[in-house]
């Protein structure tokens, strides 16, 4: 009986099966990145040839459950595709810190966490490192007086600077900045305070032509645009983030208005639309060549070109990928006179992108715009199928484009808002008001006024569309400066349970892509990944890779032990723990124990000793007998009776979770939790 009504069901989804295949590509994926142990090639190779040759075999036998068995073999496909994917970009990777002369070509320039100018180098020489052990790129901060080099894209650098290889989570089950460098290509990241110096001029011809045209263009925008609005300008233009100041940056972010920076759909989307929209209304407003072309092709042929473009200059990142092929799907859909804008072929792109780059599945770009893009196209699909009663009220054609702008904005807002509070920590309570009034300036102002600025660009009047730009530009600044002082813009959400994401995400595409009633069972998954986050529970100590930096939960907050040093990991602690306080106010709470460089935490029956900088064997020893365990900075003596982690222990474990479970305490390092991987070793 059971196995009648399936088959019943699955006889209702013919016809709408092709949304299961970026779901079923996903879950292989998301299979793949959860493994604790790195599978091997052959096993991978192995997996996908079994999988696939006896789901076939099994299709000829049991036809009408060929949509599960389909969905088996994506799930082998896109298990396979991720790990061939991982072996595929391997590279070298810094097996220990490094001092020396650092040599490469600038291929990269942006801005890091603290806001230093950083640099990203190919073609890089470490002084006695051999070829083989050599990264394929690194990234350095530039810190100190950098005023004796104009940099330029291709140019070959030298300069002496600290190096260390990517490091892991910053606790268990953290983000895998790992896994993130490995993806990318970076084997190795630093800083250097001394001034890096021109080795040599950029080559003429060089594969680095359209990163020297980038910035080209983005110096003259700075040049021509005076002001925080250049860099936002050369942010959207080509992707040039190095003139964007932090304080920009934070007030975007707080008011939901960071993707506007990000180019991506939206860009991609409002640049296409306006191209297609001005192309056809040239063609349309010549009557002969209206009635004898296809102008609808032609203009969408032109808007396909102008995507290119746009994914060339603006630097061809995952997100301006993930957007151009979304484009593309769908101006594609007009010239074969397929409906453009549709479920399929949102799963089209989806399945194209997890393809060509299956890390990005587990990245919050992926994850964002897709939650969006579908949400959109079914909300809105929905909507056309249904028909009011002709006594209601119909709403004046003025207002119709402005209910669409804020019913998109709203839409899109709830699809992505537990991506985001996932992944960012955090809500902004008035990012649909801020949306509302910067997302049609952004449309009708500033991607017009950038497409005027480039046709204009050869005649010496790109001075007009960066005027026209940077008044759409000054007033979303306006609007994210203003709403990110209102009270309560912000809400700090603690970080879910790895199980809860992925468990939403299901839920929500069931009840999307089935049909039937049965669809509605979706919505009890999405309660069930609720309800895991809201039975959260944060770490009781949180210790860093270096020993020098912990965090102890108390009924305030976590209390931090430092407040300074560690910055990026004191800045991602209180953030996942739904905290808004920086690092200077976690440290001020009361809870720990200071004397000099030894702090002393307890929680429950257990007392957890911290000690920073050096110290002699009998000072450890001394201090070790006062604590159920203690964590030093440095190499650990052996000492009778003590419980002691080391420098070589917190390498080999990585950042800790500590907690008390039955009166025991039970330690979790963040590389036990990740597994041994490809990025790990």
């Amino acid at each position: 009986m059971v196995l009648k009504h399936l088959i019943d069901e699955l006889d209702q989804q013919r016809g709408h099966l092709f949304g299961w295949v970026p779901i079923g590509l996903g879950l292989g994926i998301g299979l793949y990145f959860h493994l604790k142990v790195e599978p091997s090639l052959s096993i991978l190779l192995t997996f996908a040839i079994l999988g696939i040759a006896a789901s076939l075999l099994v299709l000829k036998s049991a036809p009408s459950l060929s949509p599960i068995l389909l969905l088996c073999i994506l799930c082998a496909l896109g298990f396979s595709i991720a790990g061939l994917r991982a072996n595929w970009v391997a590279g070298p990777v810094l097996e220990y810190r490094y001092y020396g002369p650092i040599t490469g070509r600038l291929i990269n320039i942006d801005r890091s966490f603290s806001d230093k100018i950083r640099l990203t180098l190919d073609q890089v020489h470490l002084d006695r490192m051999a070829p083989d052990k050599t990264p394929k790129r690194v990234r350095i901060s530039l810190h100190g007086d950098q005023r004796f080099i104009t940099l330029a894209p291709g140019m070959t650098l030298m300069t002496t600077g600290h190096l260390s290889q990517p490091s892991g989570p910053v606790e268990p089950g953290g983000f895998d900045f790992q896994r993130h460098s490995w993806f990318i290509g970076l084997g190795g990241l630093g800083y250097t305070r001394v001034p890096a110096l021109e080795l040599r001029a950029p080559e003429k011809g060089s594969s680095l032509a359209i990163f020297r045209a980038r910035k080209a263009i983005s110096r003259g925008i700075l040049a021509g645009m005076q002001g925080r609005e250049a860099g936002f300008a050369a942010a959207i233009a080509v992707g040039d983030r190095a003139n964007l100041d932090q304080e920009t940056v934070h007030a975007l972010r707080d008011t939901n208005l960071a993707h506007l920076l990000a180019i991506s759909g939206l860009h991609m989307g409002l640049l296409t639309g306006f191209v297609f929209t001005l192309i056809r209304l040239i063609f349309a407003s010549v009557p002969y060549v209206a009635l004898r072309l296809p102008i609808k092709k032609i203009a969408a042929s032109c808007a396909m070109i102008a995507a290119f473009a746009y994914l060339l200059m603006s630097g061809a990142s995952v997100a301006t990928e993930r957007a151009f092929i979304m484009v593309m799907v769908m101006l594609g859909a007009i010239l074969v006179n397929r409906r453009a804008i549709s479920l399929r072929a949102v799963a089209l792109a989806a399945t194209i992108v997890l393809i060509l780059r299956p890390e990005s599945l587990v990245s919050p770009g992926f994850q964002m715009s897709f939650a969006a893009t579908t949400a959109l196209v079914a909300v809105f699909g929905a909507w056309r199928n249904v028909r009011l009663p002709e006594t209601w009220p119909r709403l004046p054609k003025f207002l119709q484009p402005i209910i669409g702008v804020a019913a998109s904005s709203a839409i899109a807002g709830l699809a992505t808002a537990p991506f985001g509070a996932a992944h960012f920590n955090q809500i902004a309570q008035f990012g649909l008001i801020a949306n509302l009034a910067s997302v049609p300036v952004m449309g009708l102002i500033v991607m017009p006024g950038a497409v005027l600025a480039g046709c204009l660009a050869p005649f010496g009047g790109a001075w007009i569309g960066l005027w026209v730009m940077k008044i759409g530009i000054s007033w979303i600044l306006s609007v994210a400066e203003f709403v990110a002082a209102m009270d309560g813009a912000v809400t700090y959400i603690p970080r879910p349970d790895t199980a809860v994401l992925p468990i939403l995400s299901l839920g929500m595409l069931f009840l999307i892509v089935w049909r039937g009633r049965v669809r509605w069972l979706g919505v009890g998954g999405v309660m069930a990944a609720i309800l895991l986050w809201f039975q959260v529970e944060r770490p009781q100590m949180l210790v860093s890779e270096s020993g020098n930096l912990f965090g102890l939960m108390s009924k305030q907050g976590r209390i931090l032990s430092h407040a300074k040093g560690d910055g990026f990991v004191a800045s991602a602690w209180p953030e996942n723990d739904g905290d808004g306080l920086d690092q200077s106010g976690a440290n001020n709470r009361a809870g720990l124990v200071t004397a000099d460089k030894v702090v002393l935490a307890k929680f429950g029956s257990q007392k957890i000793l911290i000690t920073r900088g050096k110290y002699a064997p009998e000072q450890i020893a001394q201090n070790c007998h006062k604590a159920t365990i203690s964590i030093l900075a440095q190499k650990a003596p052996e000492v009778d009776g003590c419980r002691i982690l080391g420098r070589a222990e917190l390498k080999k474990l990585g950042s800790l979770s500590i907690k008390e479970e039955k009166g025991e305490l039970v330690i979790l390092g963040a590389k036990q939790a990740t597994g041994r991987r490809l990025w790990t070793r």
